[in-house]
């Protein structure tokens, strides 16, 4: 028996197959002819294994497939046709011979998540297929159902491959952002956005996308960023990206831009600026790009040195204090009579006498109405859900789990005043610590005249020039006198002590 069998054999048996297989699907289809496009069942046979040609990337078998026309239009489930699945295949022959089968109408055709050929092309990074889909004219400037139009996809190609919207910012992405400018040159518009407002800037920016970040720069409207509310330098920023964030300085974004209301709303803090965003991750390259370029610290309505103090960051604390953050702001969801700042340095000298050095209003900290009275007696202890207004400072140190602490922060306070008077119920926690003596000493004893001639000096600066380290330069007085006026002799962090616990 002879066993051999042709290919023209086998191809003839399999038209004769698929030709039975579609009659009788004919005969159980509803009347309107249409497919059901949530039942496969109504997938033709020759839809089928033309999907499955493509998908093995057999081009010849393919070849010959293309006369069945009609399957070439056909769709799945998730409204996939043929020519979207030879989208994202390696194989570019594939995607032509599939192409020159398909209708003109369906090259733009869109998948149920509204994706085109191209737009997959894109999401995949299959540079070859993008170039030939646009060189045949499909519209770079068509947006899925989230917004992203192809330029957009590929400014963000860096993903999770199971993440169908971000998964392929490979083509904009560190060494690869060539897809970006081959989009850009067949008219692809870098001011169109998502839903979201966002540009292709800000989503390479975000991601940290360097090379797709320098083609887009040059190519995208600031009218546009303007529009959209939030600067690339956010981004850039929030996904702590300096090179990214170095690159947009210098081609001149804005790093005092801030965000716009309606995205301002979307954040618990209300934050504004970009300095925000990279404080708050800790980022001390970003921060210190940002204030190079001149940003301002006290932008946001939570001040940045408050989260730096949160943070217990030393470098971060230092860094904002020399560029001008207002040591003495008040935060709004606690405020209390003495400057907010002083409650994240209680437990710490160093951050502690940072915050003193550059101009804390120390004297305020002891400035209590009731001085010598009984304070009035106070149902609960410590801070509640109810906001106490204008809380002194006096009410807090005398905690129960503060007032072991009360000792040393009044001691390293006193180095910062001159006489000043303490309330009866500060006296009484002070008159249980060790240093009393020396307190007390310091109390009832006139200050020495070196000590208040730094005082009366720092006073007619002003703290606002004391925020301003770089103002004593201008100054004419001697280093050893400058030094002393800022107390370097107390700058702990300087002295190389990172550590000021108590």
């Amino acid at each position: 028996m002879d066993n051999y069998t042709s290919d023209e054999d086998i191809d003839d048996d399999f038209d004769t197959q698929l030709i039975i297989q579609q009659s009788l699907q004919d005969i159980h289809k509803p009347g309107t002819g249409q497919q059901s496009p949530e039942d496969e069942s109504f997938l033709s046979a020759y839809y089928k294994k033309i999907v499955e040609t493509i998908e093995t990337g057999k081009e010849d078998v393919l070849s010959q497939l293309t006369k069945y026309h009609s399957a070439f239009d056909e769709a799945d489930e998730i409204g996939w046709l043929p020519l979207h699945k030879a989208a994202v295949q390696l194989n570019k022959n594939i995607l032509e011979i599939t192409l020159k089968a398909s209708k003109l109408s369906v090259w733009e055709q869109t998948t149920h998540n509204g994706e085109t050929p191209l737009f997959l092309a894109v999401s995949n990074c299959l540079l070859e297929n993008v170039s030939f889909l646009l060189l045949n004219g499909c519209n770079p400037n068509t947006k899925n159902v989230e917004g992203n139009s192809p330029l957009l996809t590929g400014a963000n190609a860096l993903g999770q491959a199971s993440d169908s919207s971000s998964i392929l910012l490979e083509a904009a992405s560190g060494g690869n952002p060539d897809s970006v400018t081959l989009l850009l040159e067949y008219g692809a518009d870098a001011n169109v956005p998502k839903n979201s407002g966002h540009l292709p800037i800000h989503v390479a920016a975000d991601r940290g996308h360097l090379l797709a970040l320098k083609t887009l720069v040059p190519v995208t409207d600031f009218a546009a960023i303007k529009r959209s509310g939030i600067s690339p330098i956010h981004c850039a920023a929030a996904g702590a990206h300096p090179k990214c964030l170095e690159l947009l300085i210098q081609a001149g974004f804005d790093v005092n831009f801030m965000l716009d209301q309606r995205i301002r709303k979307h954040y618990d803090d209300h934050r504004k600026s970009a300095l925000y965003f990279a404080v708050s991750n800790g980022d001390l390259s970003s921060v210190k790009l940002l204030l190079s370029a001149g940003a301002m610290p006290n932008q946001d309505p939570v001040n940045c040195l408050q989260i730096a103090l949160r943070m217990g960051n030393y470098e971060l604390v230092s860094l904002l204090l020399r560029h001008g953050a207002n040591v003495n702001y008040f935060c709004r969801v606690n405020p209390l009579h003495f400057p907010s700042a002083l409650q994240y340095t209680l437990k710490d000298e160093v951050m502690l006498r940072m915050l003193l050095n550059y101009g804390y209003d120390t004297e305020l900290c002891f400035d209590c109405p009731h001085g010598d009275k009984v304070h009035r007696f106070s149902a609960s202890e410590g801070w509640t859900s109810t906001v106490i207004k204008d809380t002194m400072f006096c009410e807090v140190i005398t905690l129960s789990w503060l007032q072991h602490l009360s000792g040393k922060v009044v001691r390293v306070m006193l180095d910062y005043v001159d006489q000043v008077r303490i309330c009866s119920k500060l006296k009484a926690v002070l008159q249980k610590q060790g240093l009393w003596s020396e307190i007390h000493f310091i109390l009832t004893n006139p200050r020495s005249l070196k000590h208040l001639c730094r005082l009366k000096i720092r006073k007619c600066m002003g703290r606002l020039r004391l925020r301003c380290p770089v103002f004593m330069s201008f100054l004419p007085l001697p280093s050893r006198l400058k030094a002393y006026v800022l107390y370097k002799e107390y700058d702990l962090y300087e002295q190389g002590i990172f550590t000021g616990t108590w």
